[in-house]
């Protein structure tokens, strides 16, 4: 029974995922960028600690580790949501939920340049499948009513999130490893302290986004929908269970629903904005999750992937 509700939760995970797209769409028509961001955070990181504090999980950080904390915060969080709203406000949500799964193929790169990781025929085969489904994406995408050069920059924006997450990722695997003198942080309080420091990064930006437009921009009620959504449920309750799934389960049974989430995302998509369906958007799902798969395939223990995929 406990083992069905991990799987439940894992499974409600990919879903509020996949829908993240969709109210990231919804939030970037209408709000400044670095504002929406600002504002998800503000109400991420004051849920996160609460949790934290009232769950008992509480853990502050060494001096050493805040150094980490910090280089992961800038770019889980801070270029992260910086790239995700800019591509949200440009690129169909179905699009960018497709783009962002090219998450893994940047960590496999990013890792045999950094620390040292074998880069094998299999790596090098999924990531040509990957960026083989990114070209139709771009070249065939079925939402035609986008303009195309607005579509193209928006979908570069999601793939330079997806590249900031795989560099935090890297910098996260070396915090969980931890080293001779203290041990790693654990997936959860990793993501607290990292959006902490992120909304530290984001905070002079805001300022800087509201004085060079004259006015703060007050949300629309659909977009505040949009960013409560995203705060609570896709940042703070999605990681919360995410991380107890790795934990429960292991970190490569809990990594398999991620696959769930493109398929919610142009569900989401079609749903909510009235954006359109293609056999292209399949055959790009089939490419980058073949190529993710392919290029996964050569890791044989469950503990080199311990850090936290992203949906949005």
């Amino acid at each position: 029974m406990r083992q069905f509700l991990v799987h439940l939760k894992l499974f409600f995970v990919a879903m509020i995922w996949g829908f993240g797209w969709p109210a990231g769409r919804i939030v970037a028509l209408d709000v400044p960028p670095v504002l929406a961001a600002w504002i998800r955070y503000v109400i991420a990181v004051f849920c996160f600690i609460l949790y934290i504090k009232i769950s008992g999980k509480w853990h502050m950080p060494s001096k050493k580790q805040w150094k980490g904390l910090f280089q992961i915060g800038f770019f889980s969080t801070f270029l992260y949501q910086l790239f995700f709203m800019f591509g949200m406000g440009r690129t169909a949500a179905g699009d960018a939920s497709l783009m962002i799964t090219l998450n893994p193929l940047f960590t496999a790169v990013l890792a045999s340049l950094f620390i040292h990781e074998a880069f094998t025929k299999r790596h090098a085969l999924g990531v040509g499948f990957g960026f083989t489904g990114v070209a139709i994406l771009f070249f065939a995408s079925p939402n035609t009513d986008l303009d195309t050069s607005a579509r193209w920059l928006g979908n570069a924006f999601i793939a330079c999130a997806a590249l900031s997450w795989a560099t935090s990722s890297i910098l996260m695997k070396k915090m969980m490893l931890g080293d001779d003198q203290e041990e790693g942080l654990s997936p959860l309080i990793l993501t607290v302290w990292s959006s902490v420091t992120g909304l530290f990064f984001l905070s002079p930006f805001v300022a800087f986004e509201t004085i060079q437009s004259g006015t703060f921009h007050s949300p629309s009620i659909d977009a505040w929908y949009g960013i409560v959504f995203l705060a609570i449920f896709s940042t703070v309750v999605s990681y919360v269970w995410y991380a107890d799934g790795i934990i429960k389960i292991g970190a490569g049974k809990a990594a398999l629903y991620v696959y769930l989430i493109p398929p919610f995302g142009i569900l989401g998509g079609y749903v909510l904005l009235d954006e359109q369906l293609g056999f292209s958007l399949l055959m790009s799902f089939l490419l980058i999750v073949s190529g993710v798969a392919i290029a996964q395939s050569e890791k044989h223990h469950e503990q080199e992937q311990v850090t936290l995929e992203h949906g949005n």
